[in-house]
């Protein structure tokens, strides 16, 4: 693995120096293995020379603040306690900084795992695994208790667009499940191996690490014409052993914003691990589809949230010091909801990701270039988000859609609101960055910046005009779903006219395959914008 950049650091403090000793100045740190095996290195003198190194197969990284890290290294451990051979505290300039040095720490622990594998079928003789490396073990218990629930497992099952989607995905391309051996990669209540035996599959591992698995087992054992091809295994994927490699793998991987809850690494650790050489992927691609939106009542509801810290005189206590800062907490928190696609001001753009190719590590940062053209003059209160899937069969390549306009489903659409709203007119260029960079509690922190760029006469010259910026978590998202929408329906029009004219029409596949899911969203969806509309208040 090739080292990677060097990161700038504030201050290190050596922990085991009496007292501790801060280093200050021109200090740095980068990862190399030119040892042989991962390190950690820390540069605190000019001559480019290490002055300390960190082995990557002993060393754990702490966060204790939004700028602040620990870093220890293991020495001995008793009955009774782990002791540490050396340890320091790490000040960061900038979070990001901080948020982009821990993902590249859990980048080359993972190299560690990795060389710890030896057997052909996924076989790990390290005595922690991949995901518990990476994932806090609070978290992963959350996470696991959450879906071990039959109640949330019905709420999947009842979305019909999600698992309708997924029975014709298979139905219709039979010939890729018939005969084959199919591993269903987090089976949850075990549906999709069900549909996977009734396409005449040889045989279905459904592998489930939550106390979902126990459930599935009574499931498929009532019933027995399907659930004598099916075996059920409870474990993580990062850890379970099979017999045998699969043809196709099925799953339901996808988050909210496609990447939340990071279960996209464990379907390529899968592909991986399980997947013959040229096997399929149900699902194969996703892609995410952003594009500006101007809603001046959802950005009024969330400004207007932080007017209770405005009080002076609460129960005679002046709240008004944490007024900033509830303001900036509650635009760090992305909005879940189903809105309407009027709302967007401009063509979206997409990003693809391809579940066949892609490397698990390239999910732990996805940075993601913005660049729209304003379709009308307004103010941008920032940037709608909404993904979509596709299961590329060898009969029928269908798309599972959570598009604004199409029949909704259990994942909405998202949107990453600015504090401070840009103004465009028509024809005005907007760029930025959408930059998510994966944590620890199994989600993403999300870094947007939107610049509204030079318009009118002189603008070839170039020149940034406006520019905001946010940082979310996508761990901590607004749900806003039971909000009333912010457009009316116009008295001439039917209720579901906007979902016919939001239909995706989607062509079929060259023999290149995936060649046209490059091409912008704008060119299957309709018009975006509609000029007139009026905002409604709340009831």
């Amino acid at each position: 693995m090739d080292t990677l950049k060097h990161f700038t650091l504030a201050s290190v403090t050596l922990l085991a120096s009496t007292p501790p000793k801060l280093l200050s100045g021109p200090l740095s740190a980068t990862f190399a293995s030119a040892s042989g095996f991962p390190e950690l290195q820390f540069f605190f003198q000019p001559d480019g020379q290490p002055s300390l190194n960190f082995d990557l197969r002993i060393t754990q990284l702490f966060r204790l603040g939004e700028f602040q890290s620990l870093c220890v290294s293991e020495g001995s451990e008793t009955i009774k306690e782990k002791t540490y051979s050396k340890g320091i505290t790490i000040q960061f300039k900038e979070e990001e900084e901080s948020s982009s040095f821990h993902g590249a720490f859990d980048l080359w622990k993972s190299e560690v795992i990795i060389q710890g594998s030896t057997l052909p079928n996924g076989t790990i003789s390290s005595s922690k695994s991949k995901f518990e490396d990476k994932i806090e073990a609070s978290s992963a218990k959350m996470y696991f208790h959450y879906y071990g629930q039959l109640l949330h497992q019905q709420n999947m099952l009842q979305d019909y667009v999600r698992t309708g989607s997924y029975y014709a995905a298979v139905m219709e391309n039979q010939a890729d499940f018939s005969g084959r051996v199919v591993v269903d990669v987090g089976a949850g209540s075990g549906i999709l191996s069900l549909f996977a035996a009734q396409a005449g599959a040889k045989h279905v591992y459904a592998v489930e690490a939550s106390e979902m698995a126990d459930y599935a087992q009574k499931l498929i054992a009532g019933n027995p014409i399907l659930g004598q091809r099916i075996t059920v295994i409870k474990g993580k994927v990062e850890e379970v052993e099979l017999p045998e490699k699969a043809d196709i793998l099925i799953s339901e991987p996808m988050g909210t914003l496609l990447v939340n809850e990071r279960m996209l690494e464990s379907y390529v650790i899968a592909r991986d691990r399980f997947l013959v050489p040229n096997g399929k992927m149900f699902p194969t691609v996703g892609r995410i589809h952003m594009a500006p939106f101007s809603d001046e009542y959802l950005y009024v509801e969330i400004a207007n949230k932080s007017l209770f810290w405005q009080q002076q005189n609460y129960y005679g206590v002046d709240l008004t010091a944490l007024h900033g800062t509830a303001f900036q907490g509650y635009f760090s928190q992305p909005v879940v909801d189903a809105f309407d696609p009027r709302l967007l001001v401009a063509p979206a753009a997409s990003h693809v990701i391809n579940f066949s190719t892609i490397k698990e590590e390239d999910l732990y940062e996805i940075d993601i270039p913005l660049k729209f053209t304003a379709s009308v003059g307004t103010r941008i209160h920032g940037l709608a988000c909404w993904f979509d899937v596709l299961f590329n069969g060898s009969a029928v390549q269908r798309w599972l859609t959570t598009a604004p306009g199409a029949p909704t489903t259990h994942w909405y659409q998202l949107r990453c609101v600015l504090s401070q709203p840009i103004y465009v007119m028509p024809g005005q260029e907007i760029t930025g960055h959408l930059h998510m960079i994966a944590h620890s509690a199994q989600s993403y922190t999300i870094n947007l910046t939107m610049s509204a760029k030079m318009w009118g006469p002189g603008a070839e010259q170039g020149g940034i005009l406006q520019t905001s910026s946010c940082r979310l978590d996508l761990k901590e998202p607004y749900y806003r779903m039971s909000q009333p929408q912010a457009y009316s329906v116009a008295q001439d029009q039917q209720p579901n006219q906007l979902l016919q004219s939001q239909d995706l029409q989607l062509p079929s596949l060259d023999e290149d395959g995936l060649d046209f899911i490059q091409q912008p969203l704008s060119k299957f969806v309709g018009p975006s914008v509609i000029h007139d509309v009026t905002l409604y208040e709340a009831p």
